[in-house]
């Protein structure tokens, strides 16, 4: 999450109402969806319910400036951070792609971060160039699949084209696709 915030905190003052990357949303509202992200991330791990998300929605102030949002994105991610180092590897909860585990979460909250954090940084005009490490243990925890078939290939080109964001070579682009949310050995 450092990685994101870092890059895309100096264009605060840019136009966040610009369309993030290929999604329907502009800039401020793809940074508030990472943001409830995390932080409905971290409910779930706290209440652990078996079969249904917590029913909450975290929202940024809708007067909220680019760097306020981005301030909302970062505090979530330290909530998530926290409630996955406080809690237990045998902690369970609710995700539609299984039962997930805090290793689960914390991928898939780094996961809605990079990307949508690259949205965010293309619709600004911006690179975001995320540590290769992390990609690769994001893509081997979400996409266990894929991290062996493309083991040859840039992770955080291998990510992007497991979420069905890019085309690789002799690999179309995917409409569909679907992370691991359970443990890897359940």
């Amino acid at each position: 999450m450092s990685c994101v915030v870092a890059s895309l905190r100096p264009a605060t003052g840019l136009d966040w109402s610009a369309r993030a990357g290929g999604l329907e949303w502009d800039c401020w509202h793809a940074a508030e969806h990472v943001g409830d992200c995390l932080m409905s991330f971290a409910g779930q791990l706290v209440a652990r319910p078996e079969k249904r998300f917590v029913c909450f929605v975290a929202n940024a102030d809708k007067d909220a400036s680019p760097a306020e949002v981005l301030e909302f994105v970062e505090v979530a991610g330290r909530l998530l951070a926290a409630t996955v180092r406080t809690s237990g590897p045998d902690v369970r909860a609710y995700h539609p792609t299984g039962q997930a585990d805090p290793e689960g979460f914390a991928a898939m909250g780094c996961a809605e971060t990079l990307l949508h954090g690259d949205d965010i940084a293309q619709g600004l005009g911006l690179a975001l160039r995320p540590p290769r490490d992390v990609c690769a243990r994001v893509l081997a925890r979400l996409f266990p699949e894929s991290a062996r078939e493309l083991a040859g290939v840039d992770p955080w080109a291998a990510l992007r084209w497991s979420t069905g964001r890019i085309e690789l070579p002799g690999r179309p682009r995917s409409p569909e696709w679907r992370w691991r949310g359970a443990p890897l050995g359940e």
